[in-house]
C-alpha cells in the first residue's frame, strides 16, 4: 500500500453508506472501485511510482464504464426478452 491509498479507499466507503448501502455492500464496492481505479492507473505509470492521486483520478473512468456496461446490459436483456 502507498501513503494516503487507505484514506482513498476510506472515502469510497463512505459515500456509498451515505446512499443507504448496507455497509459490507459498501466496503465490497469501496474495494472493487479502487481496486479497478488502481489496476487503471498503473497502465499509464508504473506501480512503484503509483499515488493516492492517482487512483482518485481514475475513479470516474471506472465509473464511465460501469455505466456504460450496465447500460450494455439493460440493452442486451430487453433484446434477449423481445426474442423471448
Amino acid at each position: 500500500a502507498k501513503g494516503g491509498s487507505g484514506d482513498v479507499l476510506t472515502g469510497m466507503f463512505a459515500p456509498f453508506t451515505a446512499q443507504g448501502y448496507a455497509p459490507q455492500d459498501a466496503a465490497i464496492m469501496g474495494l472493487n472501485l479502487h481496486g479497478l481505479s488502481a489496476d487503471l492507473a498503473i497502465r499509464n505509470i508504473s506501480m512503484e511510482s503509483l499515488t493516492a492521486s492517482d487512483i482518485i483520478v481514475h475513479i470516474s473512468e471506472i465509473f464511465k464504464k460501469i455505466i456504460q456496461l450496465t447500460h450494455l446490459k439493460n440493452a442486451i436483456n430487453l433484446e434477449l426478452n423481445r426474442i423471448v
